[in-house]
């Protein structure tokens, strides 16, 4: 009876201690805590677009009068070596191949790394180009998966092909760098159609720098829609697709206005997988490429680092005009998986070089790339998820006014549609690559619709790659190429 009566008055104190729990007022203050973040946001991207426009608006007005033509002649235009990684690549190689033949640059090798491809694109690669197996001494800086063997074009000497074990993107572009005989480099996409002075465009910063920039980046347009015959682009179109419209809203947002206003002030933290160009001696002792999902912007970041440590100064620039045209997903399934790649791939980096977060030594990479890329790019998805589920729960409660929800939404709109609107603009104001009005009044009006539908499936789609990052989740996933070049 004793023990019975002070378990009974324990279990008294512990309810009278106990404080209810006021779920209106969370849930207004956690909504205050979002509206404070996507200023935050806004605020932030509305400083990128300003230093974008003036930017973008000054190489423009320059590149109008630039002598492409000199660097063609020029003596100290740089050699570059052309690195088309393949795995199962046979729908769009041939094309890309093409387009890559046909560029106007005054020296340069193609290397295409036959990465243990499944399918017929080796078969495909020798009946083309008349491949044959030669003996290729290299010097073997970076580790990667067994040669097994080296062929080269009888019709076009400058072609090389490797035949390796498959090791992923990573092992086939070290293997490639091995291979390769220039002192810059350049990493493409199997499925890219590359304009035909873009390499002069891009390796410009590079050539009158005095070897000060060490990487250079262009832009990646959407080829789905563009008529395209044998590897060249022959006019410009647009999809009928919206997934795919919505996709070319999202390139020009992304590169004209993020990384132009982040490459002004040597911050970019990534340079395209699908056309960049790399100093081959300091991606060598920076440690080559790394087996990551994100292994592109993995590498620059490294790079970052490693100049910063050695104490020299040396810059990674983004080049908007000169452009690669690529093939998008056009369905749901492959854009989600592809998503969810990318945001796992932004995980790796910053988790595997945390060290550099907030330390003065990176200088400004540390105090300001790096918390961009991990609060904004990296958080931003799962706050405004978070916003949108608090939204609903509010309204169905009635715990928060109609003007709460209505500022959420006029942020929503601020921040996905407005700049995307703002980039569409950019890009006939200055780029000029759609030239049609009805490409630009296609592009605006579906950028209106952005926040309504396509902006909640991004958001979702990389929240689940933030917990398959979490969860250690691996490898790319199957995507289906259907081929942009009709050959």
């Amino acid at each position: 009876m004793y023990l019975q009566r002070i378990w009974l008055l324990s279990g008294l104190r512990r309810r009278e201690s106990v404080i209810p729990i006021n779920w209106p007022d969370i849930l207004i203050v956690g909504s205050w805590i979002i509206f404070l973040y996507m200023i935050m946001m806004i605020l932030v991207y509305g400083g990128m677009l300003i230093l974008s426009l003036s930017q973008i608006r000054k190489i423009y007005q320059l590149d109008e009068y630039e002598p492409y033509e000199e660097l063609l002649q020029s003596e100290y235009t740089k050699p570059v070596s052309i690195l088309v990684p393949a795995y199962n690549e046979s729908v769009g190689i041939y094309g890309s191949i093409r387009s890559l033949l046909s560029i106007e640059y005054p020296e340069y090798e193609i290397i295409i790394i036959n990465d243990g491809s499944t399918d017929d694109t080796l078969e495909k690669l020798m009946d083309k180009f008349q491949l044959k197996k030669i003996n290729r001494v290299y010097r073997k800086q970076l580790e990667s998966k067994r040669i097994k063997g080296v062929y080269q074009s009888a019709i076009h000497p400058h072609l090389v092909v490797l035949d390796k074990e498959n090791g992923g993107k990573a092992d086939a572009l070290n293997a490639g760098i091995n291979c390769s005989r220039y002192p810059y480099f350049c990493s493409l996409d199997g499925d890219s159609i590359i304009e035909r002075h873009a390499f002069l465009k891009v390796l410009k910063p590079i050539i009158e720098s005095d070897d000060e920039v060490i990487a250079s980046g262009g832009s990646v347009r959407i080829a789905n829609g563009c008529d395209i015959q044998n590897g060249e682009l022959k006019s410009v179109g647009l999809s009928n697709n919206p997934i795919v419209l919505m996709q070319v809203i999202e390139y020009l947002r992304a590169f004209l206005t993020g990384r132009v206003g982040l490459s002004s002030n040597n911050l970019l933290l990534i340079v395209s997988g699908a056309f960049g160009v790399f100093s081959k001696k300091w991606v060598v002792e920076a440690g080559g490429y790394t087996h990551t999902v994100g292994e592109d912007m993995e590498l620059v970041v490294r790079l970052h680092r490693y100049v910063k440590e050695q104490k020299v100064n040396k810059k990674i620039t983004y080049v908007p005009d000169p452009v690669c045209w690529t093939e998008a997903p056009d369905s749901i399934k492959y854009l989600r998986r592809q998503r969810k790649r990318w945001h796992r791939g932004l995980f790796e980096s910053l988790w595997k070089h945390k060290k550099v977060m907030f330390n003065p030594k990176y200088g400004s990479i540390g105090l300001f790339s790096m918390p961009y890329f991990f609060f904004i790019e990296f958080l931003g998805p799962l706050v405004e998820l978070i916003g949108y589920i608090l939204l609903i729960v509010s309204i169905f409660t009635g715990s928060i006014q109609i003007q709460y929800a209505l500022l959420f939404f006029l942020l929503s709109l601020i921040y996905g549609s407005v700049y995307s609107m703002a980039a569409v603009l950019l890009e006939e104001w200055s780029m000029e690559k759609y030239p049609k009005v009805k490409h630009f009044t296609t592009l605006f009006l579906m950028s209106l619709t952005e926040t309504l539908w396509y902006r909640p499936l991004t958001v979702i789609w990389r929240v689940e790659g933030m917990i398959e990052a979490i969860f250690g989740k691996k490898g790319w996933g199957e995507m289906v190429r259907k081929g942009v070049s009709n050959d």
